[in-house]
């Protein structure tokens, strides 16, 4: 194949041969073709010389796509050796890509014509300025410049490489680049920002080429958000880009400088701009978009270019009130202007459009916020505040000219947030809890998948509406209130309209005082049971009970505080469980164990007017309650039973109701175990197995919530269960042995394995919940070490349960060194056989794996003297088998690894074999983590790998190792000590893996990590750096390296969510005043 000759670079390639084999793989190559040429062009490019034919191949081809296989080569060279090139080469390829510009830009056919060919050269071009400027190439904006001014063409080009430029230094530096480069390529832009100022207001004052316009003002987008603001404020630049604001052909780019101008905030210097550029803003869109614009209807119909100018004219909106409001508020001129600019904002909000609607959201959000922790902060005048700037406390005397301040702003804004109220109320995202929907078919229909957008946008709204309901209760509830009425009425009676409504209700929960919510909530339900009573249809009255449920299972307090209430409600529930409309018998559910849940001693006393706790009443009728339920939602109800029980003080009762609970599904175990007594057979017939596992999962319920309180029940079927639990597991061999692997995915084998599943399942859920009773693990522990453990040993892999894992690593965690004795035992029984599983590759029995993990996990924290037991050989399996486990992609058994082992590290630091141990691994170690820490497949695991290192630096620096960790007959040179030797050992390991790097670059971040290893942040900081530099992370998304700061902060949020009313749901507080 003469494809095969261009593998020889020693003369300048055959760019014909070349265009045939670009050709072969992009477009005519057939199978065979384009995979050859696949590999000869792979070749090529990870071949260190093609990037010198680069300029040989550009010259002689006509081929694009060989022209862009040229460039990929040539920017490869560029990110990863550019620096390593002799200064004439790089020259003179910087000089080449330059005049190739600049010809094909100083002419309009050809610019024109190889527009994506200029475009990748533009980007080449910028690669290399982020390396040579300032420092190798010093005259480059002047050179550009001066280009520019010799043809519109050229300038219409030198904008898009301007704008190429600060997109790279400003917007996508993070993690491409060091801090130490993005300051000075900063510093560089700014301070010679005056030429490209002079060229723009040029082009914008002389030049009548549209696409010069729309090209400059893209580029001077991007420069706005941080040049000097004496180049926007002090020069004729404003006034130019609002001259151009009503000119359709600008208007989109122009607003959206004008965004970036309004997001600019500095101080109050230039106040008086600001106000100014508003007020002509303002007067130019009352021409462009009258007020009395149906303005969601306009979108709905409009083009592209219409809609982008609604969502750009969004954008403008929020990001000048969220920097400037207060300047508006204060200048009395304007205060009608700004009340104008709120209504757009409110229209605009009403658009049909996600995106558009987020944008405004934001805003409201933060508005709102700002509204009430003004209002919040001067109701309580002890707390320090922050707004109108004064950061002190309050002295007495100036509570009242700050509270009247407050008032006014208050008062100000009464009209545009009662409308953002109505707003909120008509356009309420879905909660989470309401599993009734609308398909696109118009059916109401149980909801299959959640949408996570509408999860999160309905948290936003909620935290809006309770601030806005905070701001003016009175308001809320009436609007809320007159919408409900015509609902009734008929006037307004549509599901959406109906969900909106309840899921706001919903929402603000917990934000009014109690006797006002009360009240509320008493015509709320009122209403709501009327509507169920006088609407006809199921599907009309499916939605209806859906809301009804949604509503009150929001206001456990309010249910609490009102028994009859709360008994029609469970009543109302009871019989939505018989209702047969999809989503609605779940939902019942849910709301019912939502409500016992916070409710629950509500139902073990006798209520003013009952002969009977109301548990008792629900227990003699409960093979009625549930007769229609399926047995899913059978589980969730005895879930909720168990927790009222739970509720119950005096022992005798409770243990009387539990019998009375259980009484149905221990009838029919009675049953089952009695014939099999007679013929083992019976076990064997799957619909039999169907129903011991669905006993089985109603006892799980039930222990989930009442925790040591089943031990009565679980006493009574648990040998039973464990006898059960061996001739299925044999079943389940004998039928993988004689069927081979095909016969694991059988239906039969597949049930008996669900019961094995979930008798684990039911003794881990038991034990983890039972209150901390060394006499339960006495009891429960050794009769399953022959009937769990060995059955686990013994079987094939294919049956054996995972399950057993984490069943053993809960115990462990539970009844911590009291197990001591029997770990040797569980290692016998898990250990090998789960690790020749596991270890054969990275993807059979994942299951398997995670739990396998969390087990040593357990053992190695509670248990660590076990460990110190294990054979050498043993030891190293264990230790070989964290090392697999950090190596792995999966992000849960990674981490799981890391997690456990930096428990090992601290434990052997602490015991007395501690030399020993290190000395086997601690090389090990360091490499392997700096392997994984360097893959970009690991990044979650970037604050796990800091703490290894961290961990390691600080062992070798501390002199507590005091025996050599380098072994002296194959290490001739005698290190003073510790440190440095793992100082040279690390340097050598970065410098043969990072072969980009000088050795001085790779010895100061080594001794920056000793220096910084008592600094945690100093630490991960030096360590981020390196990564960027080593250009191992690189043009991705590096929030990972990230995630710890993130997760301080969600913390912080939290704690200020903790001390406003309503703004944590009442259900998701754990309350302990479950209704005492």
């Amino acid at each position: 194949m003469a494809a095969e000759k261009l593998r020889d670079l020693s003369q300048p390639i055959d760019v014909a041969v070349l265009d045939a084999t670009v050709a072969a793989f992009f477009v005519t190559g057939s199978k065979e073709e384009r995979a050859a040429a696949d590999q000869i062009l792979r070749d090529l490019q990870a071949n260190p010389d093609m990037w010198l034919q680069v300029v040989h191949i550009l010259q002689n081809t006509k081929s694009m796509d060989t022209k862009f296989f040229a460039l990929q080569v040539l920017e490869g060279v560029i990110k990863y050796r550019w620096n390593a090139l002799p200064v004439e080469q790089r020259d003179g390829m910087k000089n080449y890509i330059s005049e190739v510009i600049v010809q094909l830009s100083s002419n309009e056919s050809s610019f024109r014509s190889e527009r994506l060919y200029v475009n990748k050269l533009n980007v080449i071009l910028v690669q290399i300025v982020k390396h040579d400027w300032p420092a190798k190439w010093t005259s480059f904006i002047p050179d550009l410049v001066a280009a520019a001014k010799t043809s519109e063409t050229i300038c219409e080009n030198c904008m898009a490489i301007l704008k190429l430029l600060s997109e790279e230094v400003f917007d996508f530096s993070r993690g491409e680049m060091t801090l130490q480069k993005i300051k000075e390529l900063k510093q560089s832009l700014n301070s010679e920002f005056k030429l490209i100022h002079e060229l723009c207001l040029y082009v914008l004052s002389a030049s009548q080429r549209q696409d010069l316009i729309r090209a400059t003002l893209s580029a001077l987008h991007a420069y706005l958000s941080w040049i000097p603001l004496g180049y926007i404020f002090e020069s004729p630049l404003l006034e130019t880009l609002l001259k151009f604001f009503p000119v359709p052909a600008y208007r989109n780019l122009t607003l959206q400088c004008l965004t970036e101008v309004a997001a600019l905030n500095f101080g109050d210097f230039y106040n008086v701009q600001y106000v100014n550029m508003y007020t002509i803003f303002i007067g130019q869109l009352r021409t462009i978009l009258p007020p009395s614009t149906n303005i969601p209807e306009a979108y709905s119909n409009g083009s592209g270019d219409e809609q982008a100018f609604i969502q750009n004219l969004a954008l403008f909106f929020t990001s000048f009130f969220k920097f400037h409001i207060r300047v508006l508020e204060s200048a009395p001129e304007v205060v009608a202007l700004l009340l104008a600019g709120l209504e757009y904002l409110i229209n605009i909000s009403y658009v049909d459009d996600t995106e558009v609607f987020k944008v405004c959201l934001d805003y409201w959000n933060s508005l709102v916020l700002e509204l009430f922790d003004a209002h919040h902060n001067s109701d309580n005048p002890a707390v320090s505040v922050s707004m109108m700037g004064l950061q002190m406390p309050f002295l007495p005397g100036m509570v009242d000219g700050l509270g009247s301040q407050v008032m006014q702003r208050r008062q100000l804004y009464s009209n545009p947030m009662s409308k953002l109220r109505g707003l909120m109320i008509n356009r309420m995202a879905k909660p989470e809890e309401v599993l009734i929907v609308e398909d696109e078919n118009g059916n109401i229909v149980r909801e299959t998948m959640k949408d996570n957008d509408v999860l999160v946008q309905y948290k936003i709204m909620r935290e809006t509406l309770i601030y806005l309901s905070h701001l003016d209760h009175d308001d809320t509830e009436k609007q809320m209130l007159r919408k409900l009425n015509k609902q009734l009425s008929g006037e307004e009676w549509a599901w959406n309209n109906l969900n909106t409504l309840c899921w706001a209700i919903g929402s603000i929960s917990g934000s009014m005082a109690e006797d006002q919510e009360n009240r509320f909530l008493v015509m709320v339900i009122r209403d709501l049971l009327n509507l169920c009573e006088i609407t006809k249809g199921k599907d009309n009255k499916a939605v209806i009970a859906s809301n009804i449920m949604y509503v009150v299972g929001q206001y456990p307090r309010f249910l609490r505080a009102h028994w009859k209430f709360l008994k029609t409600v469970v009543n109302k529930l009871f019989e939505f469980m018989h209702e047969t409309h999809p989503g609605v018998q779940d939902m019942a559910c849910d709301t019912f164990l939502k409500i016992v849940q916070k409710c629950k001693r509500k139902f073990v006393i006798i209520q003013v007017g009952e002969n009977e706790p109301f548990v008792s009443e629900l227990l003699s009728g409960l093979a009625t309650t549930v007769q229609d339920l399926e047995p899913h939602q059978i589980h969730s109800f005895y879930e909720s039973v168990g927790n009222m029980i739970q509720a119950e003080s005096d022992p005798q009762k409770r243990d009387e109701y539990l019998q009375r609970l259980m009484a149905l599904p221990n009838q029919k175990w009675v049953e089952i175990i009695g014939q099999a007594r007679q013929s083992v057979e019976f076990l064997k017939d799957p619909g039999v197995i169907r129903t011991v596992l669905n006993i089985l999962q109603t006892n799980t319920s039930a222990a989930t919530s009442l925790g040591t309180y089943f031990l009565t029940q679980i006493s009574l079927i648990f040998l039973d269960m464990l006898n059960v639990y061996r001739m299925y597991s044999e079943l389940v061999s004998t039928n993988i042995t004689e069927g081979g692997p095909y016969a694991s995915k059988t239906s039969f084998v597949k049930l008996l394995r669900s019961v094995k599943r979930e008798t684990l399942k039911l003794i881990e859920t038991f034990l983890d919940k039972a209150e901390d009773q060394p006499h339960i693990g006495k009891q429960f522990v050794p009769p399953m070490m022959e009937s769990v453990l060995g059955d686990y040993a013994r079987n094939v892999p294919d049956a054996r349960e995972s399950e057993v894992l984490s069943l053993f690593a809960t115990i462990i965690n539970k009844y911590k060194a009291t197990m001591l004795e029997d770990v040797p035992h569980i290692f016998e029984a898990v250990f090998q056989c789960t690790l020749e599983m596991i270890t054969k590759n990275f993807e059979d029995y994942p299951e398997h794996r995670l739990k396998f993990f969390s087990l040593l996990r357990a053992i190695a924290t509670f248990c660590f003297p076990a460990l110190i037991k294990l054979s050498t050989p043993q030891l190293k399996l264990v230790m070989d088998s964290i090392i697999w486990a950090f190596r792995h992609t999966e992000r849960n058994i990674a981490e799981t690894g890391l997690n456990l082992l930096l428990e090992m590290l601290k434990n052997f630091q602490q015991s007395e074999f501690c030399i020993q141990f290190y000395r086997s691994y601690f090389m090990q170690i360091e490499q392997e983590i700096f392997a994984v820490l360097t893959d970009t497949f690991h990044k979650p695991g970037f604050k796990l790998h800091v703490l290894v290192l961290q961990h390691l630096f600080c062992l070798a620096e501390s002199g507590s190792l005091t025996e050599p960790l380098w072994d002296a007959a194959t290490v001739p040179y005698p290190y003073p000590d510790n440190a440095a030797f793992v100082r040279e050992y690390t340097i050598k390991l970065l410098s043969s893996s990072f072969p980009n790097m000088t050795t001085a670059e790779v010895t100061q971040f080594v001794n920056g990590l000793y220096e910084s290893r008592n600094d945690p942040s100093g630490f991960k900081n030096n360590i981020r750096d390196f990564l960027v530099q080593s250009k191992e992370f690189s043009s991705q998304d590096n929030k990972d390296l990230y995630a710890e700061e993130a997760a301080a902060q969600r913390e912080r949020e939290r704690q200020r969510m903790l001390s406003i009313p309503g703004l944590i749901a009442p259900n998701e507080i754990q309350d302990e005043m479950v209704d005492s």
